[in-house]
């Protein structure tokens, strides 16, 4: 049988893959979703239409690449040595991501249009979600190695504590720096980590000893006040 034939032209380039993705947030931002336009992004990022068609079929996916890489690009998990700090960081971070209007227009664009394009609500999950739960991931691995938070021994129970932790972070960040327009502050930040993780312990393993990384209160003798 003879080998498949490969693909001919020129490979991807990454530096015009990050002029494109630049570009398109930039039109979101001045044009909004209705008039934005697979012709605008190539004309701002210098390319031809036909390098744009070669790497996204519609300005749908490539909306939510330039999303996506946004999202990789500025938000990593802090290492302060705590999980709370971490946490409160990383809220701190998004929050601040999510100010900016490139990442604020975009954001807010994909998740309209998703609400009657199921293709385009699975490419978010896969691209975006999926992609950013890799900082709870490497959160709870961090605090499992500094002793914060147990082991699970259920790998499908593991996958669904981590699955809720980036619902309830995501939801009530975005829900809050986009929605309510409320601040996320220091204070609030604390807050909001000093509750997650009392439940994020608890997900872990009950009767764990510590919560969070600290020691759990000493039990009274019954009868005691």
């Amino acid at each position: 049988m003879s080998p498949p034939a490969r693909r001919t032209g020129r490979p991807r380039s990454a530096e015009a893959d990050r002029a494109i993705l630049g570009a398109t947030r930039a039109a979101l931002v001045e044009l909004g979703w209705s008039k934005l336009t697979m012709g605008d992004v190539a004309a701002r990022a210098g390319v031809a239409k036909t390098t744009l068609y070669r790497r996204w079929a519609n300005k749908s996916e490539l909306v939510v690449d330039a999303v996506a890489a946004l999202l990789d690009e500025q938000l990593e998990l802090p290492d302060l040595g705590s999980l709370r700090a971490d946490v409160e960081e990383t809220v701190l971070r998004f929050a601040a991501l999510l100010e900016r209007p490139e990442a604020r227009t975009s954001l807010m664009a994909v998740v309209a249009e998703a609400t009657h394009d199921e293709a385009l609500r699975e490419r978010i999950r896969t691209t975006i979600v999926d992609r950013q739960k890799r900082l709870v991931l490497l959160g709870r691995e961090r605090a499992q190695a500094r002793g914060e938070l147990p082991r699970e021994t259920d790998p499908a129970a593991a996958a669904r504590t981590a699955d809720l932790i980036f619902d309830v972070i995501a939801g009530a960040v975005v829900h809050r720096t986009l929605v309510s327009a409320d601040a996320v502050d220091a204070p609030w930040a604390r807050d909001f980590a000093e509750l997650l993780l009392s439940g994020f312990a608890a997900a872990a393993g009950r009767g764990c000893p510590t919560s969070a990384g600290r020691p759990a209160p000493a039990q009274k003798p019954a009868g005691s006040v």
